[in-house]
């Protein structure tokens, strides 16, 4: 069995020689490549990778030419892994490779994938907070039970990395997509360690960007094959008010002579029709899209600078 290793890199020169031993440590009996994406870092990561790949053959680099962000980092990974199983680790070594071994064994149950739970989180209040009220609005979106959708240390089956796009802020939805897409997921506990080297690389924007990716993972995830059932069911909603709005003014004018020319409600009523009818438009155009290059058009917006040992 291979193991794959994707770890997206960003400015984290001091933390990568000791991340990749601790990763041999732990894989000894398993044959493996650990694929490094530097992302664009502006300090001396790159030259620390490439020192390390020239030392092990089993160790890949990708260079992007400017920071893409971690979803492209692990999509281009994912498209490189030449793995049995895949894993997902961050830079900064608090995800710990001792917990490699129970990743493989909570696989060997029957799941396809397995992600991390970071009980006892050592990151400042500043993260802990608005990670907890992000589990819980995201749970309450897709139903999935788990305590930590953001851990980035996760083991995949290759069948599952072969069904991902994954693009804007989506990393943090890949156990709802993969859920999605039919796959059995399960949560382990893992010792999460205290950041020693750098700092956080996500400011505040981060929530905007996840909140709006989180609309499209659900439109995604919930109406990919049938955008009619959302856009007809807005549509309808709108177009039903309307018409007994409209329903309303007509008995008034025909059995009472009500004026309406000066009635606001019978715009409204107007108004609300036809935003129905161009929702239920909107929902059969969707139904006739055929999008079937979405994913590769969308690598092609990211810019590779040079690989190594591919």
């Amino acid at each position: 069995m291979k193991l794959s290793f994707v770890i997206p890199v960003f400015n984290e020169q001091d933390s990568l020689k000791q991340l990749y031993s601790e990763i041999i440590e732990n894989i000894i009996e398993y044959e493996y490549e650990i694929i490094f994406v530097d992302d664009g870092s502006t300090d001396e990561s790159y030259k620390i990778l490439q020192k390390l790949a020239a030392d092990d053959n089993n160790v890949k680099l990708i260079k992007f030419r400017k920071n893409f962000g971690k979803s492209a980092g692990l999509n281009v990974g994912f498209d490189a892994a030449e793995g049995d199983i895949v894993f997902t680790m961050d830079a900064d070594l608090q995800d710990d490779p001792k917990e490699i071994k129970q990743f493989i064994n909570k696989l060997d149950e029957g799941y396809d994938m397995v992600t991390g739970w970071k009980v006892k989180r050592r990151d400042p209040i500043s993260k802990t907070w608005p990670s907890k009220l992000y589990n819980k609005v995201t749970y309450n979106t897709f139903k999935l039970k788990l305590h930590d959708y953001n851990c980035g240390f996760k083991a995949y089956k290759k069948e599952v990395i072969e069904e991902l796009d994954i693009y804007g802020e989506m990393h943090r939805y890949i156990p709802a997509l993969a859920d999605s897409l039919g796959f059995k997921i399960a949560e382990i506990p893992v010792h999460h360690r205290r950041r020693e080297f750098g700092k956080t690389k996500y400011g505040s924007e981060r929530y905007i960007r996840g909140l709006l990716d989180l609309l499209t993972v659900k439109l995604v995830t919930g109406y990919i094959h049938s955008p009619l059932y959302l856009f007809g069911r807005v549509g309808f909603g709108f177009g039903v008010v309307g018409f007994i709005i409209a329903l309303y003014l007509s008995i008034m004018k025909l059995g009472f002579g009500v004026p309406l020319y000066n009635r606001p409600l019978l715009y409204l009523g107007t108004l609300l029709m036809i935003i129905g009818l161009q929702f239920f438009s909107i929902g059969l155009l969707g139904e006739l899209i055929v999008n079937r290059n979405r994913s590769g058009n969308r690598k092609k917006n990211i810019s590779v600078a040079e690989k190594i040992n591919f």
